[in-house]
């Protein structure tokens, strides 16, 4: 078992995590670079790899043993941790460890947005443009995710997308929208919150433009799971999803922002990632 841990995520936490690993006498790697996590977790000879950090950690960790028989272990130290969430892992980092210990493994789907490997969730519209200022903002937290999507909120304009689902195609306009393996962005905001991270498909959540002032009904939906009984809000599923907006720009994927063009692709991949859960 090999344990690769972000130096960045989770500043506190991780110190306790990593000291106490260490007295545990476990193999500990540090991150020294974007992808490094990927390369560490695809040439380890180990038949559990650990990730100790946020969703970005999960997802280079992830990418480097997919379609392996290698086994996924997570302990969450994020500023969202939504795949661990959905998944019931404790962000008590020795509650977490027991579940790596003792758990058992759970064959998850993987999804590819523009060929890029996601675990939990992607997307485009608002939430894209907050992820893309919450990176370049240079500070990390919820409360400053929050600030950034406050002020992303005052100057935002919804875009036009033509959407194909499995087929099915139409014009739409969104504030965002949302393509889940998982149910949640994060900190258990359950942007689609009826995926099953299992059943070989995706969910995916469309919110119209709305109302500053719905937006604290819209929020409680959020938190409690609830987010599809909101006349602002279009669930649908499928297997393969095209999107084509009229200018290219950021999109995200478990909570890392990119740069993509007017053309996004994303499918599913049933089925192809160990991860140990309680």
């Amino acid at each position: 078992m090999i344990f690769i841990v972000n130096p960045i995520s989770g500043k506190g936490r991780k110190e306790r995590i990593v000291d106490f690993l260490k007295k545990e006498g476990c193999k500990v790697v540090f991150t020294e670079y974007a992808g490094h996590a990927e390369e560490i977790a695809r040439h380890a000879e180990d038949d559990v790899i650990v990730a100790v950090g946020g969703d970005g950690t999960v997802n280079e960790v992830a990418r480097g043993i997919i379609g392996t028989d290698k086994a996924l272990g997570i302990i969450p130290c994020g500023s969202g941790d939504g795949l661990a969430l959905h998944l019931g892992i404790s962000r008590h980092y020795k509650t977490a460890l027991k579940t790596i210990e003792q758990g058992h493994r759970q064959l998850i789907d993987s999804a590819i947005i523009n060929g890029r490997p996601f675990f939990s969730v992607c997307g485009i519209g608002f939430d894209a443009v907050v992820s893309e200022r919450f990176a370049k903002s240079g500070k990390r937290g919820l409360l400053n995710y929050i600030e950034q999507g406050l002020r992303t909120w005052k100057e935002y304009t919804p875009e036009k997308y033509l959407i194909n689902i499995d087929g099915k195609e139409w014009e739409n306009d969104a504030a965002l929208i949302t393509i889940g393996n998982s149910s949640q962005w994060g900190n258990n905001a359950k942007i689609t919150p009826l995926a099953d991270i299992s059943d070989g498909i995706l969910d995916i959540t469309l919110v119209d433009m709305f109302n500053t002032l719905e937006m604290p009904a819209l929020g409680y939906l959020l938190m409690t799971g609830r987010l599809d009984r909101n006349h602002n809000i279009h669930c649908y599923r499928g297997k393969h999803i095209t999107i084509t907006r009229k200018v290219s720009g950021p999109a995200h994927a478990d909570g890392d922002w990119f740069n993509t063009g007017t053309e996004i692709d994303i499918t599913i991949l049933p089925k192809s990632l160990n991860v140990i859960i309680p």
